[in-house]
């Protein structure tokens, strides 16, 4: 059996100020790295063998704080970002094989990302629903097929999660590594819709709370056993 490992990541800075945030790369707040040690805490007792992370600070820095705040969750291995060839020229570091006995790699991805906002990005949420009134914001929150102006729907963001989930992530959890992701509200509801079986008109109602851990077990083949939300 095997374990998937699910974190939004902690509070970032436009979190606290209540703003849509999407692509915008603003980095955790002091309560969410707060967030992201705790969590760590809360995972010391698994052991995660590959991590994935969007590409946006947020995620970034909570996988970094849950897998070295509580060393055990590495193994004793050190998490080295892995900076991918298929991604940019990053100084050759694609000629780095590194030593899976010694490091463990963190695989960052643009399809993990969060939902693009488009036009609402930087906006505060309050004001914009004052403006466009909350049931069309609502509307673009949360539902399934509509898109925000210039932005993503729920749909579009879960097209471009699930294919990212089956070819890079589902391979390591089918050969029996326990994977953590590292991610966002909706670019993991995609993922929880598949593991869960959710509908189009479940999945917008699904909320999901900054730097806590989801754990999924797993049998041989990628079903899922068991679900476990680590809120205390």
């Amino acid at each position: 059996m095997n374990q998937l490992i699910l974190i939004r990541h902690g509070q970032s800075l436009w979190n606290a100020a209540n703003k849509f945030t999407g692509w915008v790369d603003v980095p955790l707040s002091e309560r969410g790295r707060a967030e992201a040690t705790i969590a760590s805490c809360k995972l010391r007792d698994y052991r995660v063998n590959v991590c994935f992370t969007s590409k946006l600070m947020r995620a970034i820095e909570t996988a970094v704080i849950c897998l070295t705040e509580c060393d055990d969750i590495c193994g004793g291995k050190i998490p080295i970002i892995k900076h991918e060839a298929a991604d940019q020229d990053w100084h050759s570091w694609d000629q780095y094989e590194g030593n899976p006995n010694e490091e463990l790699p963190i695989f960052t991805s643009a399809a993990l990302d969060e939902r693009y906002y488009g036009e609402l990005q930087g906006l505060n949420k309050a004001q914009t629903a004052a403006k466009f009134g909350e049931e069309q914001v609502h509307e673009w929150r949360r539902s399934y097929a509509v898109r925000p102006p210039g932005g993503e729907s729920l749909e579009d963001t879960q097209n471009r999660v699930i294919p990212y989930f089956n070819t890079r992530i589902l391979p390591h959890l089918e050969q029996g590594d326990n994977v953590l992701v590292s991610a966002h509200g909706n670019s993991l509801r995609a993922i929880i819709m598949k593991l869960d079986n959710l509908s189009e008109e479940e999945v917008p109602l699904l909320e999901l709370t900054t730097g806590v851990p989801i754990v999924y077990d797993l049998d041989e083949s990628g079903q899922v056993i068991k679900k476990t939300i680590l809120v205390n």
